[in-house]
């Protein structure tokens, strides 16, 4: 009998390794324990895909201004290219212009809604701070507890920590200045770019 390791047979069977592993102590999959790890039966993994129901993915794109909405689509195109590469059921597209430290997003709180009726299955997303700017394992851990997987395409790690920094700062700034001062005032604007410009000096 071939048995497999968990990332391997996440893997085969479309699903993060978290997921699997979620699944085998709540006893939807059947798995074999070895040591410390976990092996999943060949008979197992066809059973699994023979049964297969499509993952029903939600497609979650953010910008945070009106004066990227050129970027905003770009995002939405490529978010469909992917999931149609993989295969995905897209259910729903849901989008924000928005800051990602704001909390009443139309658009997010359409997902929450979605996650919670348990009508998906996955939420794609480009980068993890399109979804939220701060918190994003909290909101991971509340998705998978509704069965719901965040499946984020590009890697933060690719960012340096310098840079992470200064996009926080940045949309902090505009958080702020934009509650202050009106979201298209000059005042703003001006905040702004006096903050990019102290930080291009450092």
């Amino acid at each position: 009998m071939k048995l497999y390791r968990t990332g391997k047979a996440s893997e085969l069977l479309g699903i993060s390794k978290p997921t699997l592993l979620r699944k085998i102590k709540t006893g939807e999959i059947k798995a074999y324990k070895i040591g410390r790890e976990y092996r999943i039966p060949e008979s197992e993994i066809k059973r699994l895909l023979e049964g297969k129901i499509p993952d029903k993915v939600v497609i979650y794109a953010r910008v945070s201004s009106r004066d990227q909405k050129e970027d905003l689509e770009r995002q939405v195109e490529y978010l469909k290219n992917y999931c149609s590469a993989k295969g995905y059921q897209v259910a729903k597209i849901l989008t924000d212009i928005s800051s990602g430290l704001n909390e009443n997003r139309k658009g997010l709180k359409q997902l929450f809604k979605l996650v919670e009726s348990g009508e998906i299955t996955k939420v794609v997303i480009t980068y993890k701070d399109r979804l939220t700017r701060f918190g994003f394992k909290y909101l991971e851990q509340y998705f998978n507890s509704h069965g719901v997987e965040i499946e984020v395409i590009f890697d933060d790690e690719e960012k340096t920590p310098e840079k992470e920094l200064v996009e926080d700062l940045l949309a902090i700034v505009t958080s702020f200045a934009g509650k202050l001062y009106g979201m298209r005032s000059h005042k703003k604007k001006r905040l702004i770019e006096a903050v990019k410009n102290a930080l291009r000096d450092d």
